[in-house]
């Protein structure tokens, strides 16, 4: 039989001293920006890269491989770093792992590249001491902070002076306790495990839980049940169980259902991750045409309006795997990532997790690549689970040490590498226990695990059990947007794509396909971006939603539906991503993805003809507010034709605040009047 282990994932806080602060309030450095000097290089001991992610140094008050040591003795020793995410701070901390004194300036940097003095010391010296926390606090400013930069006078603390990380919060308390150790109490819950029932579980042995990002279905494995597809001799079926309410404190789930054919045969069948939607599911093997499974390999299926198709096999360059009998897939939310568990020659030793990256042709995956060896050991690491927020990594591990066989770690990505990663984290003696705990997974809520466990199963077996989290161990918040695709001529649901992007870089970060029934979709988009999505379809124009989530600090939820027009002469489309500086006619840089869309298609179909129009609310002079609308249109044309867009083909109009389209009453529907569209003339 062909063992699975999936992935495993819990929640803790930096298990070397986090206070009370919540996760989402404090971010550490994630890139190295600047250096005046250093001991050594890249990832070697002593370089500056270690300042990067949580604290990790310890013993403090010891010099550490795992802390940056600069290489000359001066007055003007500098190092500048850049986070994740960006914060309107209130504090920002300088661990000094070792011979502490040194800082003489801490500078803030904002988004435009701004600094701002926080901290200075014309003093400096040594003090008694071995290691400090510095943390300085200070009332909250108009800007957003994305980096730190340190000054240390070395020459003023003889010997070796250490920088062991370095953070900013948005709010005061302190990030970190003034002298934390090794917690051995790294991980509690808020409740006992609940058991999810007879309706769930059975007296055969139930495992391998996949929640949806939506939380509404759990899908999982059920071993030797005489209702698998090949009797009680079938060693794995995929089973699912919808959720039927939730009342305070509790869930009640439907009775579960064997998912049935194509997806489950006579071997061994297991679903490794499902799309944010529910829509495309990941599976272990590769399905033969006789029908018989091939271990070397993962296949993809998708939902359509009869059940799901026949799964098929998804390419990855250059895959293999030495070991035959073990392997782990998990697809990122975003759908963009492929993370498994595998075992390669360029590997660690034994399972090593690797990621795939999505190529241009999204029919096709690159060559793995191996996370490295943060995460990596000469044991086995399997089990990998990448939280919704896209940087929160889960996994087991055999070689990381810990209080059983294997134990479960999690780690965060500190760049888009994937190489560069925080020191695993042990998630403790409460998870990590000599009984059977294991297959942890989560829902884009956060606020609940699911997992396998041996105790107080039916019959002894193992059951699948629900855990709720308090807050310090949910991972950053996410937020999950929902809706229907329709046609916006006669509001009739339509089958398309989502795609969805950083309207700041342009870059998509995710992509996803609506129901075939209904049209719905489902989309999780973490905080700190302000996004734009848009549904596409053959011969219908997108008219694109945004939505800025860059301070939301709690997961929420929003129904947003997306309209498709046909591409026909007299349609008229709203693009809702343009932006301007206020009563200003300036395009702001947030606008260009949506403007290059329009310039892809006006090169694509050289003989379509367009009209811009321009509208305002009706706030202010009614004269102005025309000019506004018309010098905003001018200033589209203007920029498509920059792109090599031919100008005859593209008429302007502005119509000020004559036209609204939403009450003028109040700001929140007011803003919707503020709008460029363009009219096909000719195609």
């Amino acid at each position: 039989m062909r063992h699975l282990k999936y992935y495993l994932t819990f929640f803790a806080v930096w298990g070397a001293g986090v206070a009370s602060v919540q996760a989402q309030h404090a971010v550490w450095a994630s890139k190295l920006v600047d250096v005046s000097s250093q001991k050594a290089e890249g990832k070697e001991a002593f370089s500056p890269e270690k300042v990067l992610g949580e604290p990790d140094a310890l013993p403090l008050g010891q010099i550490s491989n795992e802390a940056w040591i600069p290489k000359k003795e001066g007055p003007a020793e500098y190092i500048e770093v850049k986070f994740g995410r960006s914060l309107v701070a209130k504090q920002v901390t300088v661990i000094e792992n070792f011979n502490p004194g040194s800082v003489t300036k801490i500078e803030l940097i904002d988004t435009r590249g701004g600094r701002h003095q926080v901290y200075e010391n014309r003093n400096p010296g040594p003090i008694p001491e071995a290691f400090r926390t510095l943390t300085i606090t200070f009332s909250p400013s108009n800007y957003r902070t994305i980096g730190v930069g340190v000054t240390m006078n070395t020459k003023a603390v003889n010997g070796v002076n250490q920088i062991d990380a370095i953070g900013i919060a948005d709010v005061a308390e302190l990030m970190v306790k003034q002298e934390f150790k090794q917690d051995t109490k790294a991980v509690t819950v808020d409740s006992s495990m609940v058991s999810l029932g007879p309706k769930v579980n059975s007296k055969y042995m139930d495992t391998h839980p996949v929640i949806s990002p939506d939380g509404r279905t759990l899908f999982f494995a059920r071993q030797e049940d005489p209702r698998n597809t090949g009797g009680a001799n079938d060693p794995q079926d995929v089973w699912y169980s919808t959720l039927a309410r939730s009342t305070t404190g509790a869930k009640i789930w439907n009775e579960a259902k064997n998912i049935s054919s194509p997806i489950n045969t006579t071997g061994p069948n297991g679903l490794a991750s499902v799309s944010s939607d529910g829509n495309m599911a990941l599976l272990i093997n590769v399905y033969n045409p006789d029908g018989t499974l091939n271990p070397k390999g993962a296949s993809i299926t998708k939902r359509t309006k009869t059940g799901w198709t026949k799964p098929e096999k998804i390419d990855i360059e250059d895959f293999y795997n030495d070991d035959a009998e073990h392997v782990d897939y998990y697809l990122a939310t975003s759908g963009k990532f492929l993370l498994m568990a595998v075992d390669r020659k360029d590997g660690q030793g034994e399972q090593d997790i690797y990621v795939s990256f999505m190529k241009a042709n999204s029919k096709s995956w690159t060559r793995p690549l191996n996370l490295g060896p943060t995460i990596n050991t000469k044991k086995a690491e399997f089990a990998p689970f990448l939280a919704a927020d896209g940087k929160t990594l889960y996994f087991a591990s055999y070689g990381l040490g810990g209080y059983g066989k294997s134990d479960i770690f999690y780690s965060k990505r500190l760049d888009n590498s994937w190489t560069n990663w925080t020191t695993p984290r042990n998630m403790g003696p409460s998870i990590n226990s000599p009984d059977f705990d294991g297959y942890f997974t989560l829902s884009a809520a956060g606020d609940e695990a699911f997992l396998v466990s041996s105790r107080n199963g039916i019959d002894n077996s193992r059951d699948i059990f629900r855990i709720g989290l308090t807050p310090q161990f949910k991972p950053e918040a996410v937020t999950l947007v929902r809706g229907k695709v329709l046609d916006a001529s006669n509001q009739k649901p339509i089958q398309s794509v989502i795609h969805y992007e950083n309207l700041l870089t342009g870059e998509e970060l995710g992509v996803t396909e609506t129901n075939p029934v209904d049209g719905s979709y489902t989309i999780v988009l973490p905080s700190g971006v302000q996004y734009g999505y848009r549904a596409e379809a053959r011969d219908y124009l997108s008219e694109s939603a945004n939505l800025d989530v860059t301070d939301r600090e709690n997961y929420s939820e929003i129904t947003q539906d997306l309209f498709l027009v046909p591409f026909a002469v007299g349609q008229k489309i709203k693009l809702n991503n343009i932006f301007f500086a206020q009563s200003k006619y300036y395009l702001r840089e947030n606008s260009y993805p949506e403007l290059q869309r329009l310039i892809k298609i006006l090169k694509a179909y050289p003989t379509v003809e367009i009209k811009l129009e321009g509208h305002t609310d009706n706030q202010g002079d009614p004269a102005l507010n025309l000019k506004l609308s018309l010098d905003r249109v001018n200033e589209v044309r203007k920029y498509l034709i920059s792109k090599g867009i031919n100008g005859f083909r593209i008429a302007v109009q502005g119509y000020g605040g004559t036209q609204p389209i939403a009450s003028n009453e109040q700001e929140e529907t007011r803003k919707l009047n503020r709008r460029v569209e363009f009219t096909v003339t000719k195609k």
